[in-house]
């Protein structure tokens, strides 16, 4: 067969480390990437480049990083999150192989998940601020260390099809041609830039999702794979945080700071000013139940002025609420009383809501094991517009503990792989468990490139 060992498709984090492992092991490589720019932009460039698996510390003994990921997806048997347990043996692998290929990392905050942080860090700050930064310099390194070893980059060339002879993918099709050859990675991202999409399994209202990622996640490769018969899994769950509903039109606003943190302790309401959700999943599941409202713009964060001078104010999770949000732009309506800031948001259920939250009524039920609830009683009282923010699908094709791609009868389609967000089976389920975005994308990514040089050589 003429052409490379390898096509990826796809030059982000996920793709790029699959290419250098493959390529380390001799394999021949080309990597295709929609980007025309050589800092084309993707969700990894732009990443906030914490390196966690279940917010824990990437040195931790498997079985204790296990048992936060069994934590966070609730138990075992739901195929959105089957392949979860893997991350937890593979994360000391995942850390050594990105420093052996000389990613830099420094201790972020005093979280155990800010341990690991790609170098330089990102500020933690409104609008982006990429440029040099962590994840942009592993990016241009694993780009240079492709080079190296003899791979290539293609920009403004993504793949559009794949090729299949004999039943197996044998390469993929791009505006300049066919390109064969002996292996093809999946790897440019998920669909949460695809409107239809998001509108069939995230969202009945796109458009009103606030985007927090690089817009160029389309979910080509996804469609490509199942148009020869690939089979998808959770493709319901996003990653994403609560944003203030003033980010749209305001770039101080995001990525930072998010609501989570006091959302979970305080009150979500919707439109009407009644619970819809357990906030104390946190923010990533708030943001997905957000999303899923018939309006996800009408919903606010209800709290009180201790909320506001204590969990707001809280400096673990830069940039604080409070005074950030203000500060920016951002509007935080105050009243003195629940009835008065009921009227403000017109909000009718808003009161009963409040009164039965202080009683320790809670429907739908509420956990308290990651963030105990806490009265809304002390004035003033006060509610932020909330928007659900959307940085990538967790959900995409099915693939085996080799990222090889499976059909609908759970086999694997000969000849392709699929890691990053392209791939499903680790993130996502009922508690829309999120486990790493980064993490996955490198661990995906060298158990695709070994199994492609345990089947092929090299």
């Amino acid at each position: 067969m003429s052409g490379p060992d390898l096509i990826v498709a796809g030059g982000g984090l996920a793709g790029l480390t699959a290419a250098n492992r493959a390529a380390g092991g001799g394999l021949s490589v080309l990597v295709l990437e929609r980007g025309r720019e050589p800092d084309y932009f993707c969700n990894s460039r732009i990443a906030g480049g914490l390196l966690h698996v279940a917010f824990r510390d990437m040195t931790r003994p498997a079985a204790e990083i296990g048992a936060s990921v069994a934590e966070a997806v609730g138990g075992a048997g739901d195929p959105a999150t089957a392949l979860a347990p893997l991350l937890a043996g593979d994360a000391g692998k995942v850390l050594a192989w990105l420093r052996a290929e000389g990613g830099a990392f420094v201790r972020g905050g005093a979280p155990e998940f800010m341990r690991w942080v790609m170098a330089p860090p990102r500020r933690r700050r409104g609008g982006l601020d990429w440029k040099g930064r962590g994840p942009d310099a592993l990016l241009r390194r694993l780009t240079r260390n492709l080079a190296s070893r003899g791979g290539k980059l293609r920009l403004g060339c993504p793949a559009e099809a794949l090729a299949v002879e004999e039943g197996r993918v044998a390469g993929v099709q791009t505006t300049a041609g066919t390109e064969r050859a002996r292996f093809v990675l999946i790897a440019d991202g998920g669909f949460q830039d695809n409107p239809d999409l998001v509108r069939r399994h995230l969202s009945p209202q796109p458009e009103r999702l606030f985007r927090r990622g690089a817009g160029a996640g389309r979910g080509d490769g996804i469609a490509m794979a199942a148009a020869v018969g690939a089979a998808t899994v959770g493709m319901d769950r996003f990653y994403g945080h609560l944003l203030g509903l003033d980010a749209f039109g305001n770039e101080k606003l995001w990525p930072y700071p998010t609501l989570d943190s006091l959302a979970a302790v305080s009150l979500l309401v919707d439109g009407a000013g009644r619970r819809f959700c357990d906030e104390g999943l946190g923010g990533v599941f708030m943001a997905n139940e957000l999303a899923r409202l018939e309006d996800p713009e009408g919903a606010a964060v209800v709290f009180d002025d201790r909320h506001w001078r204590e969990d707001a104010a809280d400096n673990r999770y830069p940039p604080a609420l409070n005074p950030s949000f203000p500060a920016a732009g951002g509007h935080v309506f105050e009243a003195p009383t629940v009835e008065r800031l009921a009227e403000e948001l017109a909000m009718p259920a808003l009161v009963e809501t409040v009164a039965m939250h202080n009683d320790g009524r809670h429907e739908p039920a509420r956990t308290a094991s990651r963030f105990p609830a806490k009265p809304v009683a002390e004035p003033p009282f006060r509610a932020i517009r909330a928007a659900a923010g959307i940085t990538y699908s967790m959900g995409g094709l099915a693939i085996d503990r080799e990222a090889r791609v499976l059909d609908g009868e759970a086999r694997p389609i000969p000849g392709l792989f699929a890691a990053g967000s392209a791939a499903g089976g680790m993130e996502g389920g009922p508690r829309a468990a999120y486990l790493g975005g980064l993490a996955k994308a490198v661990a995906t990514g060298l158990r695709a490139a070994e199994a492609m040089l345990a089947e092929g050589g090299g």
